[in-house]
């Protein structure tokens, strides 16, 4: 059997998983509690291993090239192996896990506040999380390799319940223009299929807007950094503060927010679902 000639540092491979999910390098230091150097060194080394760049640079914010965001989907799968394989034979943290997921969208608002409530309730229980579409974190549910799935869009399974519902705002890099009378609104939008994309085109078609996608990712993080760089307006959903490096909107058509359904894996404690339904109702719009 033939030796690859490239091998990706697991250690690297997390930072830049922590640098899509946290939207930024410093973020990401902070997540993972290392300095935003030693981050940016565990960056340089997957690009020296893959030979190609995974980052640019553009003004004073970063983005992913098409390149990098399509590690950092494979970068998650090759993390999950690994912590699997090593939860299969006892190394490590062998404390019981609870497993969330959620969609990207919100996710840094939701994820801190549902891991907490959970850990006061099974405090023996190691929490970890997953980002991913919601048709694959209800697969996963199905699977009963994911405990608790936060999502959006259409809802799935008949034990799907309602947490409320997440605000929807536009959002651009300040001094971002809106085209003239006539002309299409540039939007940034995550790869289809996803609820907030086409919320997005139907908003403005509803109001007699037209409106064409100048650029798409299939991350949340590649989104945001074409917003920064004044390249479209951005559909975001979130109770929180106004994302870094860009603004509101409020010369755009109001939308609804955006239900958030919970579904638990089949033979869970009910107390896991409950105790995200009960701290989401604290910041989440009422259904």
């Amino acid at each position: 059997m033939a030796v690859p000639t490239v091998v990706l540092d697991i250690v690297a491979l997390r930072s830049l998983v922590a640098v899509a999910d946290c939207g930024g390098f410093h973020r990401a230091a902070e997540h993972l509690v290392l300095s935003q150097p030693a981050v940016s060194q565990h960056v340089r080394r997957l690009q020296k291993a893959v030979g190609r760049p995974l980052v640019e640079r553009v003004g004073r914010h970063s983005r992913f090239t098409p390149e990098g965001e399509a590690l950092v989907g494979e970068a998650r799968r090759i993390i999950a192996a690994h912590d699997e394989a090593l939860r299969r034979i006892g190394v490590g943290d062998t404390r019981a896990s609870i497993v969330l997921g959620t969609t990207e969208h919100a996710a840094d608002e939701l994820l801190g506040l549902v891991s907490g409530a959970v850990s006061e309730v099974f405090p023996d229980s190691a929490v970890r999380f997953r980002l991913d579409r919601s048709d694959r974190l209800n697969d996963a549910i199905e699977r009963g390799t994911l405990d608790l799935a936060m999502y959006i869009g259409d809802v799935r399974g008949s034990d799907s319940v309602s947490a409320g519902s997440l605000p929807l705002t536009w959002y651009a890099a300040p001094g971002w223009r809106r085209p003239p009378p006539g002309s299409p609104i540039p939007l940034l939008v995550i790869d289809s299929p996803c609820t907030i994309r086409r919320r997005a085109l139907e908003t403005l078609a509803d109001n007699a807007l037209s409106a064409t996608v100048v650029g798409e990712a299939a991350y949340l993080a590649g989104v945001l950094n074409a917003a920064r760089a004044g390249l479209g307006v951005v559909l975001l959903a979130g109770s929180g503060g106004v994302p870094e490096g860009l603004e509101r909107r409020d010369d755009l058509p109001p939308v609804r927010p955006e239900p958030l359904h919970l579904r638990a894996k089949p033979g869970s404690d009910p107390r896991l679902r409950d105790a995200a339904a009960r701290v989401l109702g604290t910041i989440l719009v009422p259904a």
